[in-house]
């Protein structure tokens, strides 16, 4: 009976996502594509980091069950991110300072502990999201994307601006 090694499959894994990572954004675009993971293309823009090596290790692991992204933890920092479908996704603790989600499809996404300081999320669709400890510093929101009252007001008091977009009235 042949036994694996589980510490050499976490390396092999982790092996495998820094060569991902060092793959130019189209070239990790084909590999998504290839995986069945085409609709996560933002992944083609994230930076080799630990943070973000450990993310694409989720992805990795079971390609074919990757229904929602668990970014937990990711550096998604000052990345450009209009228009990106992340449906009940998983970004604790994820670091999207000064990252831009104009328009972003975010419905029942998790931000609990996320680093949102400078972000823009103007138009992007914020309806169930969870807003535990998140820090929202000069984050930018739209009006009408998806908020309570009592979400709205509460992001404010911690230093969210609300303003719009053309698209927004």
């Amino acid at each position: 009976m042949i036994m694996i090694n589980p510490h050499t499959q976490d390396q092999e894994l982790r092996s495998q996502s820094i060569h991902f990572l060092e793959q130019s954004p189209a070239q990790r675009l084909q590999i998504l594509q290839e995986l069945g993971l085409g609709r996560f293309k933002f992944l083609s823009k994230i930076r080799l980091n630990d943070e973000n090596i450990d993310c694409v290790i989720r992805f990795l692991q079971n390609p074919g069950e990757m229904k929602f992204p668990n970014l937990s933890g990711a550096d998604l920092s000052d990345l450009n991110l209009d228009d990106v479908s992340l449906i009940r996704g998983n970004l604790t603790e994820a670091n999207l300072q000064g990252t831009s989600l104009l328009n972003a499809d975010l419905i029942f996404v998790n931000f609990t502990k996320a680093d949102l300081r400078k972000a823009d999320l103007r138009g992007a669709t914020l309806n169930g999201t969870v807003w535990l400890e998140t820090l929202v510093e000069d984050c930018q929101l739209g009006i009408g994307n998806g908020l309570t009252k009592q979400q709205r007001k509460e992001l404010q008091l911690r230093g969210a601006k609300f303003n719009h977009l053309v698209e927004d009235d």
